[in-house]
């Protein structure tokens, strides 16, 4: 009899566990009003050529990424399709079948884990310990949103909250104005993280378009990107001059197949609709064509395309090179995204460099405190052919010391500096256009100058 008293007892306390880390309620995947908890991992990139939301990890806007949960299933950890069909809604994560991806979300470091917290199906995190505060609760860092977690464990089921974060990023959490430096390895333990949706941080600039590979003529997928607040769709105008409705690429939310305005021609009118559902920039008309590059086919994973603008009415267009804020409705900035101090900073930097190639660099500090700052820095092949093994320089303000890079190799000699194409992605093809970033320390004005391509 006690054997059975005792099993009993064992079962409920494992129930208790489980009910304790599951959601109390119906998921609400499209906005956090506030502030909300989970747990947090890490991984190493996206995958190859693309992350979850279609773009590769060279073309991100920012190198803090963090992937979201697809799927909601407490307790269940069974495979289910993706997209995730409308009969099973209420599995629903908060990756929203990829609708949230391009977004930013504001992370915060929260208590540390004392015990076992190994994400294992069917036990509870952080077990045989505690939630502690420590030096590194209160660290943020605003992320973008370019990847999902599928995986049939507890961090990507049972904890709808949930972030996985990319691990270059851990030690880039700032509080009290520096970067902590030292969260991963010995202080992270999975933690608990506070997260909400944000606009983006600091936004300039229009959208960024990329035919993806494989694209042509009659399969117009194309690629989203540099966002001010996420996106919900895209129209492409047809051939008999309407508007329709374009069909994500799977649930890659940032990646939609568009077709030409002429049937088996090469030129593409779009607009895209933010995370709220408005038209972003009040309805502005992109043109573009398939790039020469592509020839009949794509056969990079991802080919940056020119365009013009038109604006609603019948307004003149524009080029994308230059740098302007978004025209928003109202509606496409929350007033729950949290009051934040923007840092200080350089202005974009798009003067065209001196050099062998035709380039365009644009250079944007994302964070700046008190004795250093991160820089993101997207380089466009402007030649009419491709650029192999792409390499700028330029030159730095006395002061100012490299402390490390992304998606790039950076070397330095006292104020000069030389960045080159990071092994994986060596060539830049016309038009093409990849983002690299690194962390430095000194003061982030002035920008770089003397800056040349070769």
């Amino acid at each position: 009899m006690w054997v059975r008293v005792a099993l009993v007892a064992a079962l409920c306390a494992v129930a208790s566990l489980l009910i304790a880390q599951l959601p109390a309620g119906a998921l609400t995947v499209t906005d956090t009003p506030t502030p909300v908890t989970g747990n947090s991992t890490y991984f190493d990139g996206l995958g190859q050529p693309y992350g979850g939301c279609g773009i590769p990890q060279a073309n991100l806007d920012s190198q803090d990424f963090v992937a979201l949960n697809v799927f909601n299933t407490p307790g269940d950890y069974g495979a289910y399709p993706r997209p995730v069909p409308p009969s099973l809604a209420d599995k629903m994560g908060m990756w929203d079948n990829g609708l949230n991806c391009g977004r930013y979300v504001q992370v915060s470091i929260g208590d540390f884990c004392t015990g076992v917290n190994d994400g294992a199906p069917n036990q509870a995190f952080c077990r045989n310990g505690s939630w502690v505060s420590d030096a590194y609760n209160g660290a943020t860092l605003t992320m973008l949103i370019a990847d999902s977690c599928a995986d049939s464990n507890a961090w990507c089921r049972d904890d709808p909250y949930h972030l996985d974060l990319h691990k270059d990023s851990l030690n880039r959490f700032v509080k009290n104005g520096a970067p902590v430096g030292d969260l991963y390895p010995n202080h992270f333990n999975n933690r608990h993280i506070q997260w909400q949706f944000v606009s983006a941080p600091n936004y300039t600039g229009d959208i960024q378009i990329g035919f993806l590979q494989g694209a042509q003529s009659w399969w117009g997928a194309v690629a989203i990107s540099h966002l001010p607040n996420g996106i919900h769709g895209v129209d492409f105008q047809t051939s008999s001059g309407g508007w329709q409705a374009a069909t994500m690429d799977g649930d890659m939310g940032q990646a939609y197949i568009v077709s030409p305005t002429t049937a088996g021609g090469t030129q593409f009118q779009i607009r895209v609709h933010d995370s709220t559902d408005a038209l972003l920039n009040n309805g502005r008309v992109y043109t573009f064509s398939l790039p020469a590059a592509c020839g009949s086919q794509c056969s990079a994973a991802y080919t940056q395309a020119s365009y013009t603008t038109t604006n609603p009415g019948g307004g003149p267009s524009t080029s994308p090179s230059a740098s302007r804020s978004p025209t928003r409705s109202p509606s496409a900035s929350p007033s729950t995204s949290p009051s934040r101090t923007p840092p200080t900073s350089a202005p974009p930097t798009s003067t065209p460099p001196t050099g062998s190639i035709q380039c365009d660099v644009n250079y944007q500090v994302a964070n700046a405190w008190s004795g250093g700052f991160t820089s993101n820095v997207t380089v466009t092949n402007r030649g009419t052919t491709a650029w192999n093994n792409w390499t700028i320089g330029w030159t730095v303000p006395a002061g100012v010391s490299l402390v490390s890079a992304w998606s790039s190799t950076i070397t330095t000699s006292g104020t000069s500096w030389t960045i080159k194409a990071p092994s994986w992605a060596t060539s830049l093809a016309a038009g093409a256009s990849t983002t690299f970033g690194f962390q430095a320390n000194g003061s982030s004005t002035p920008a770089p100058s003397g800056i040349r391509c070769s």
